[in-house]
């Protein structure tokens, strides 16, 4: 052991390769665990982070939460109807459900493919690949479309590639368009179309689609940080997903109605879920046409008084019914005694009703109007002696003001109920031993020995605020050395390291995301709130480029495609990536955690493994039955036509199809919906359904569901909305 750490690994390595029994990789664990602890002090092991119950881990909470929020369940009821309501997207036709709906994920097949648009040159600068392989814009996935890294031999990364794509397999979103202002009670804003030199097919714009696949919802609040790259901060600051990184974020609060506003920096600990939820709405590719602001939201939904403002999403959203255009069941677990079932929507007559229910009254309740300049960056305060005063255009009142900040904390007490901890695997570690099958206990066992060390603990994964709270940075061998890096981010060897950074990119203010290179910089404190849990010298090696955090695994047979870029189709595929050792691991040997090396599993051990991870599915989920029941949804689901041809809607743009998600109560369904591409949930991991020209949500949509100037039409596979 007195050999230098990096030729250990090396050793190590060369060991591996040539080792056919899967114990080698808990071999490999126990010899750095050690080196660690004799050979460097510097080396901080990464010990097995032991499987558990989900039952045993508590849902963190911010703990001043109380300073802003004063009815709980108000909240809780407020957070599922804008995570649900259609009215949140600038077209008024989509959701944070929108990408969501399924398990916490989304089966789209259509229409569901981006181009390596997050690819980078050696420098690290954009060099975006506008060029679809797999299909193309509104094309359809196929089950034969994966892997995206197809070859000869699914056990040998260095056999002959059949084929090979950087496309994403990601979820459709909005069409690339300008805003404009909204119309006070109108759910669809005014836009101008932008001719899309992506997402386009013959010049008529198809619906932009997310550079990376979407992960689940459910279990979301266990992670220290949201996003495949972490951006969304453990930290929300009331405003963006950025919390201390952002210094002028800031929300204004009225200690009395009649007191003058004062300028608030807020911080909330433990609160990812909030950081996430505030980004997809004013995404120009997910929900929001560009140009729109958080204050524009509150105001959409505000029931004041107003002209037409260009900056208008807070003030359409207050001023609206909740969830006005959608069915919501009688029975639903926490809308149901607000439900106006059988009619759509809530008996809250706005949503502003519902904040002032749920919040505390200094940060909505003013007399004041905040009036912003035309750039944003100048904000001025004035009393309102009218209160039916109508607003200038660049006036806001402080709920639209705040309004991010009481969308980011509702949604994130909402989906912290959204906790799955009832599947198979969990009642076998409280004590039931018939839980799992002699099949799954075998898988347990290799997942323990392969697995752990990365999708550790009752959350399976360590990238959890249980693990990461202590234990943020680590230092770790990689192929040529070793180095400092984000605990539970990691580069698998999906793609080339330069295809997508992940936590290697940027924030928007150019510092790092990888909070290992912000304390190289001595940034770490300033942007994060905290001191790092060990110190990084300014010269020290970081592995951060190519990694992304480690998902959990719960639900994971419901939650196909798999990986950031959706590359992988089936549980079995996803086995036999980590059974050949990743497919890029030796490209990107730099910064490849040393984790990733071919197991050599035999077909039943991979069958074995497979089993087990089907034994965490929590049928609450499987069958939608409360937390998992949700108000009917209508999802956009790409366009009538293929890749080749379109039908204009008249305004260049595509006219697009819409299923329907049927409302769904407490008891949730008696037949599960269908999966991605139609993989079963059966004990086969290869066996997949075909796909039916039969929509299987197809339902009760209506001409009403349609934007202004459009009108309803059936087509196979559900409906589509056509110009009049």
């Amino acid at each position: 052991m007195g050999m230098p750490l990096t030729n250990l690994f090396r050793l190590v390595a060369r060991w591996l390769k040539r080792t056919s029994n899967i114990m080698a990789i808990a071999t490999v664990v126990a010899v750095a665990i050690l080196a660690g602890h004799t050979a460097s002090a510097q080396i901080t092991p990464r010990p097995p982070n032991p499987l558990a119950s989900l039952k045993t881990v508590a849902v963190s909470e911010p703990p001043n939460l109380g300073e802003f929020v004063k009815d709980k369940p108000a909240a809780i009821a407020l957070g599922k109807a804008l995570f649900w309501d259609l009215q949140v997207g600038s077209n008024g036709l989509l959701s944070c459900a929108s990408c969501h709906f399924h398990a916490g994920v989304d089966t789209r097949a259509k229409n569901q493919l981006s181009p390596g648009l997050l690819r980078v040159n050696a420098s690290g600068e954009a060099d975006p690949d506008t060029t679809f392989n797999a299909g193309g814009p509104n094309s359809g996935l196929q089950p034969a479309d994966f892997p995206f890294h197809k070859l000869a031999d699914p056990n040998n990364a260095s056999s002959p590639v059949l084929a090979h794509t950087n496309d994403v397999a990601g979820s459709q979103g909005v069409f690339q368009a300008k805003f404009i202002k909204t119309v006070p009670g109108n759910p669809a804003e005014e836009v101008e179309v932008v001719p899309d030199p992506v997402f386009n097919v013959q010049d008529i714009n198809v619906r932009q689609v997310t550079e990376r696949n979407t992960p689940s919802t459910i279990n979301a609040v266990f992670n220290h940080r949201n996003f495949w790259d972490g951006r969304a901060q453990n930290e929300f600051n009331g405003v963006n997903p950025f919390g201390s990184r952002d210094a002028d974020a800031y929300v204004l609060k009225a200690p009395t109605r009649e007191s003058p506003l004062e300028k608030t920096k807020i911080s909330l600990k433990n609160s990812s879920l909030a950081s996430q939820a505030v980004g997809p709405p004013l995404s120009s590719v997910e929900e929001s046409a560009t140009g729109r602001t958080f204050p524009d939201i509150g105001q959409k939904f505000n029931g004041v008084r107003i002209k037409l403002l260009p900056r208008e999403l807070g003030k359409k959203l207050t001023k609206l019914r909740p969830l006005a255009k959608q069915l919501v069941h009688r029975q639903d677990s926490v809308l149901g005694s607000l439900s106006l079932w059988p009619l759509r929507g809530l008996i809250q007559g706005s949503y502003e009703n519902m904040i002032e229910n749920a919040f505390k009254r200094e940060w909505w309740d003013s007399q004041y109007v905040i009036k912003v300049d035309s750039t944003g960056g100048t904000r001025s305060f004035k009393r309102l002696l009218d209160p039916l005063a109508i607003f200038a255009s660049d006036e806001f009142s402080l709920m639209d003001y705040n309004f991010s900040l009481f969308f980011g904390l509702a949604i994130q007490l909402y989906e912290s109920t959204l906790i799955s901890n009832d599947s198979p695997f969990d009642r076998f570690m409280e004590g039931n031993s018939n839980a799992l099958t002699v099949q799954q206990q075998q898988g347990m066992a290799l997942f323990n020995q392969a697995c752990v060390f990365c999708h550790g603990g009752a959350e399976t994964t360590n990238a959890s605020v249980r693990n990461l709270e202590r234990l943020r940075l680590r230092r770790m061998a990689v192929g040529s050395g070793q180095a400092v890096y984000d605990n539970a981010f990691y580069n698998i060897g999906v793609l080339p390291t330069g295809e997508d950074l992940g936590v290697g990119g940027k924030d928007p203010f150019g510092n790092p995301l990888s909070e290992s290179r912000l304390a190289a910089l001595g940034l770490f404190e300033q942007l994060l709130s905290e001191e790092p849990n060990i110190p990084v010298a300014a010269d020290e090696r970081i592995t951060a480029d190519g990694a992304f955090k480690t998902p959990g695994l719960r639900n994971i047979e419901l939650t196909a495609p798999y990986f950031h870029n959706g590359g992988q189709l089936t549980l079995r595929q996803v086995v036999d990536f980590y059974n050949r050792g990743g497919d890029f691991a030796q490209n990107n040997i730099d910064n490849a955690d040393i984790g990733i090396r071919p197991l050599n599993l035999t077909e039943e051990q991979k069958t074995s493994l497979v089993a087990f991870m089907k034994s965490l599915t929590d049928d609450r989920v499987r069958y939608e039955r409360a937390p998992f029941d949700h108000p009917q949804l209508f999802i956009t689901n790409g366009h009538p036509g293929d890749q080749n041809a379109v039908t204009d809607d008249g305004r260049g743009q595509a006219t697009t199809t819409m299923l329907e998600l049927p409302a769904v109560g407490r008891y949730g369904l008696s037949t599960p919906q269908p999966n991605f591409l139609g993989v079963t949930s059966e004990r086969s991991p290869t066996t997949i359904t075909p796909p039916s020209s039969v929509n299987p949500l197809e339902g009760s949509m209506t001409e009403e569901d349609c934007p202004p100037g459009s009108t309803l039409k059936s087509v196979i596979g559900g409906y589509m909305c056509v110009s009049k």
